[in-house]
């Protein structure tokens, strides 16, 4: 079979990592360019802009919510046929996904401008701050087909063991939105819209790159003749669920975060949360290079039944994430302050906010890790009800539950313990799960 190579080496530390480097460096990497578009954009326009692209995110994250859950719930059923020699059928399945999601885009942006009028009335927020908002979401909304494809071609490109090329592609739209970001905002003075501009043009790298890459049937996936399969994308959709949920409630959540720091500080706490997410997006993003990493390998370990590959990559996993939240913890600690300064002058009032809610969301790092592991693993053993549990317990009901509950108690300091609190409650029931379904699943 064409990917044996990859899928027969023995399950070992520097194996897996060989596989999940890439993974991990360009999950990094797309973080670490979304802070450099914040950075652009707080230092050259202001921190209200800054805020208002914190504003705009929860349309976002509603906007690309599908394509996520297609994606991922995509890859885990495709890989499991892979791993049983259906090779054909998945590459039919895989074209036919790609498809839905084309159309999804389509859908999804028209909805988008329609609604444009009304999504952010009843905030009360400043004309200014909300100029900004629309400037940047209509701007946005006209590349969200490429987004799309993107979010599908990362993952894909990861299994057909091209994780070297994703990784490449999003370095190189990294840099070209870095590079536009000074271009139209320093250079053409086009404000927040040239910011949503970069983006967009640096996400549809990936996009371009993936269509020239599987149409040609030497990639182990490849565009082949589609077939309708509606049980294939019921179990893509369903597979795909928890990350679906965790796309649209933490676009709620972050409207809960928006909304409660309007209340208790104003639009400079809306642009102290956007730091702070900034921060713990980095560190996350490890985490969640890593899962996006192995995922394949589970789902092709479970759908061949070598369950003694499928129990040591999760003991080695669960190592290697213990190592990096160690890492993250402290490193977050000890960078606050240099972080912070960088969207933020020490003496904007911004600055003293972020620094005190970064110090206090830092300790979530310890317990992140483990339940993006825990939710991705089942959905990549093609578990979706119980990887939608864990996610929708973890981004949803527990961030609601002490969203409403800690700053009542404690004020803004609680806005920032909510996280934290949230996320050990998540780890227990992540606990909870992996151990209650070790046997059916061997690993």
């Amino acid at each position: 079979m064409e990917n044996q190579n990859v899928y027969e080496k023995p399950v070992t530390l520097k194996n897996i990592l060989k596989f999940a480097v890439p993974t991990i460096a360009m999950t990094v990497f797309m973080s670490f360019y979304t802070m450099v578009d914040g950075l652009f954009v707080s230092n050259l326009i202001g921190t209200d802009a800054l805020s208002a692209i914190n504003l705009t995110a929860p349309i976002i994250q509603l906007v690309t919510a599908i394509s996520t859950m297609l994606a991922t719930g995509g890859s885990a059923v495709i890989m499991k046929k892979m791993g049983e020699h259906k090779t054909d059928e998945a590459r039919e399945d895989f074209t036919f996904l790609i498809l839905v999601n084309v159309v999804v885009g389509i859908v999804m942006c028209a909805v988008g401008y329609l609604m444009m009028d009304s999504i952010f009335a009843g905030m009360n927020l400043s004309a200014g701050v909300e100029g900004y908002c629309v400037a940047y979401l209509t701007r946005y909304l006209v590349f969200t087909v490429p987004i799309l494809l993107m979010n599908n071609f990362t993952l894909y490109m990861i299994a057909s063991e091209k994780a070297s090329l994703s990784l490449i592609c999003s370095v190189a739209g990294g840099v070209l939105n870095m590079v536009l970001d000074f271009v139209f905002i320093s250079v053409f003075d086009m404000g927040i819209g040239g910011a949503a501009i970069a983006t967009g043009l640096g996400y549809s790298v990936t996009a371009v790159v993936g269509l020239f890459v599987f149409g040609q049937k030497k990639s182990l996936l490849h565009f082949k003749k589609p077939v309708f399969r509606i049980r294939v994308l019921a179990n893509a959709a369903t597979n795909g669920c928890s990350e679906m949920a965790t796309a649209l409630v933490t676009g709620i959540i972050t409207m809960m975060f928006n909304w409660t720091m309007l209340h208790y500080v104003g639009e400079d706490g809306v642009a102290a949360v956007t730091i702070i997410m900034y921060v713990l997006m980095f560190a996350s993003s490890l985490y969640t290079g890593y899962s996006y990493g192995v995922a394949p390998m589970l789902s092709f370990y479970y759908g061949e039944k070598n369950y003694g590959k499928l129990k040591k990559l999760v003991a080695v996993s669960l190592k290697v994430i213990a190592v990096i939240s160690v890492i993250t913890v402290i490193a977050s600690f000890v960078l606050t302050r240099p972080l912070v300064s960088v969207f933020a002058r020490p003496d904007n009032p911004v600055y003293d906010l972020a620094v005190t809610g970064n110090k206090i969301c830092t300790v979530a790092l310890f317990f992140i890790g483990f339940n993006i592991f825990a939710s991705g693993m089942f959905t990549a053993l093609s578990n979706g009800v119980v990887s939608a549990i864990l996610a929708f317990s973890r981004s949803f009901v527990f961030m609601l539950v002490t969203m409403i509950v800690l700053p009542l108690l404690l004020g803004v300091n609680g806005i920032w313990l909510a996280t934290p609190a949230a996320e050990l409650m998540a780890l227990s029931l992540s606990a909870f799960m992996c151990l209650r379904y070790r046997k059916r699943y061997n690993y």
